[in-house]
């Protein structure tokens, strides 16, 4: 019997303001399945045992500028005074290859990949309220007043543009809000899109 064509990778976008519980979904659904995940370059300076090629690519400003210039970038963005972006070429090559690749960015860097990366998906992950996320923020025990109502601030713009994803998922229990994200992902997988050549294999076979 022929084998029947691999399908494409997907890129999988997630987004959510501090403190809806993000990390920990994207952790779970990593620990389930082999999803890549994308290096990001940054002009700032390497924290503790960071390693380059590893943990980040790190790269002068000038050069960052210069690769903004050539394209190089799938998204990026300016934080703080550092520049920060996702290489396009290596997530292109771990796609072609049938890698899946998750990517954990915010808003603005998810609304740059929807255009240089067409076929990826995007889920934004809600906090049951605001109230709620500020508890959880201040539970947090490691931000000042000040540093908790610009979250919040943010948090709410950011939550304005939830609706364009093509998903959104309230993490109220950390286990449904689970099970919502990882039927969200294998659902995607089945796309046609990613795999057009597979009806006509079949009818071949």
């Amino acid at each position: 019997m022929n084998e029947l064509p691999r399908r494409k990778g997907l890129p999988l976008v997630i987004c959510a303001p501090s403190g809806a519980g993000k990390t920990t979904l994207v952790t779970k659904l990593r620990a389930e399945f082999p999803l890549d995940f994308s290096i990001s370059c940054t002009t700032r300076a390497p924290r503790g045992n960071e390693k380059d090629g590893i943990d980040y690519i790190f790269l002068s400003k000038d050069e960052f500028r210069s690769r903004i210039d050539a394209g190089y970038f799938a998204e990026w963005a300016e934080v703080h005074g550092n520049y920060y972006g996702t290489p396009l070429k290596p997530v292109r090559d771990s796609l072609d290859a049938g890698r899946d690749i998750l990517f954990d960015i915010d808003v603005q860097g998810a609304a740059q990949i929807s255009l240089s990366l067409p076929e990826a998906r995007f889920v934004f992950i809600l906090p049951p309220s605001i109230g709620e996320l500020e508890r959880r923020l201040r539970g947090r025990g490691t931000d000042s007043d000040e540093s908790v109502r610009l979250r919040l601030s943010h948090a709410a713009s950011e939550i304005r543009e939830s609706h364009w994803f093509d998903a959104v998922v309230v993490n109220d229990d950390l286990d449904a809000a689970y099970v919502r994200l990882r039927a969200f992902y294998l659902a995607d997988t089945l796309q046609p899109s990613l795999n057009p050549a597979l009806a006509q294999a079949v009818i071949s076979v």
